[in-house]
């Protein structure tokens, strides 16, 4: 049995080691100015765990796909302030805000700070795609 262990080092919202991605396909238009890290659950030896961490960095004035899916999300918010939509509720988001998002429920997440909106997002590994709720942006 192999220790998989390990530190991915942090520096200025990136972790080393871990590529930058799109959010999504850029055909879809129903998000602006999201990139994306899978920090943990999909590399060499992590197999094991039954979740994905991601990162996910919004720009300012950009937003995420509003969308619903089976699975639950836990996402933590470590940079900059924002919005979040569950279900018809805006909620306001900064720093160490926790936001559960539930299953089935609508949701999205906006940049209206000056600095970019970062939060760390722990879903299960094997997960149902989204599905996209009406307008982008709104």
């Amino acid at each position: 049995m192999s220790d998989a262990s390990k530190v991915i080092p942090f520096t200025r919202f990136r972790w080393e080691g871990i590529e930058l991605r799109a959010y999504k396909a850029e055909e879809e238009a129903s998000f602006r100015d999201v990139t994306r890290q899978n920090i943990l659950g999909e590399g060499p030896g992590e197999e094991p765990l039954s979740y994905v961490t991601r990162y996910f960095e919004i720009q300012p004035g950009g937003w995420s796909t509003l969308e619903r899916h089976r699975h639950p999300h836990c996402v933590f918010i470590i940079r900059g302030t924002g919005e979040v939509v569950l279900g018809e509720v805006v909620h306001p988001i900064a720093p160490f805000d926790c936001v559960y998002v539930a299953p089935g429920s609508v949701h999205q997440f906006r940049a209206t700070g000056e600095k970019p909106l970062g939060f760390l997002c722990v879903v299960d590994r094997e997960r149902d795609q989204p599905e996209p709720v009406g307008r982008t942006g709104l």
